[in-house]
């Protein structure tokens, strides 16, 4: 049975970013045959993620970098319609891209070696993630028009701290076919990764905020 350590976050503050994540450290032995054969397990639960809606920038995939043409159509464009013509944000479509983000860290979180659970369809597992509703009232309806091009220095750093993520897997990789524990340094900052790449999604994707994400793994 899988342990885990969780560290649990301090309530919100009213400035903070309203977007969270937290993935439990696996404090166990972990499973060396799974990890030995991730790139093989992994491959049922990936293709189902990318018929659903495609690759968010939450997972640890070659094309971490940027979302599929269908996940535009589906998590973006909705939305954007519908704030700026309505100014409205349908709960429905909110639960359906908080839904398919979680899942998407799940399976991220699997193929980043962050757990050996095989990921869930809808059971949060040893990751938790909070999106805050927005009232679509208080969204500048014009802004999500230009937000894909006001996140483009985060798209850039991403870039290279994905990179450095993906090398970083191959020695936790090694260091649980040896010791059959992941660093808790290299667990750490592909949590800090994908946290901020959450960040960017709900300001950039989602849209669920106007506060621009901050340039930080914390």
């Amino acid at each position: 049975m899988t342990t885990y350590t969780p560290d649990i976050p301090p309530t919100r503050p009213s400035n903070a970013f309203p977007a969270t994540l937290n993935i439990d450290y696996v404090d166990t032995e972990r499973n060396r045959l799974t990890v030995f054969l991730r790139l093989i397990t992994m491959i049922p639960i990936v293709i189902l993620l990318g018929a659903i809606g495609g690759p968010t920038f939450s997972s640890y995939e070659p094309n971490y970098s940027s979302v599929s043409s269908g996940s535009v159509v589906i998590l973006f464009l909705p939305v954007l319609l519908m704030i700026v013509s309505r100014q409205k944000y349908p709960r429905w479509w909110f639960d359906f891209n908080l839904e398919l983000l979680k899942f998407s860290t799940r399976v991220g979180a699997y193929v980043g070696l962050l757990t050996d659970e095989y990921p869930s369809s809808d059971e949060e597992q040893g990751v938790q993630i909070t999106l805050e509703y927005p009232d679509a009232t208080k969204l500048n309806r014009w802004l999500p028009l230009v937000k894909w091009l006001l996140a483009f220095p985060h798209y850039i750093v991403l870039f290279f701290l994905y990179i450095v993520a993906i090398i970083l897997i191959i020695p936790g990789w090694f260091a649980i076919l040896l010791t059959s524990r992941f660093p808790r340094g290299i667990h750490n900052y592909l949590v800090g990764v994908t946290r901020w790449s959450i960040r960017v999604e709900a300001y950039a994707l989602f849209l669920t905020t106007d506060i621009y994400p901050p340039f930080s793994l914390d």
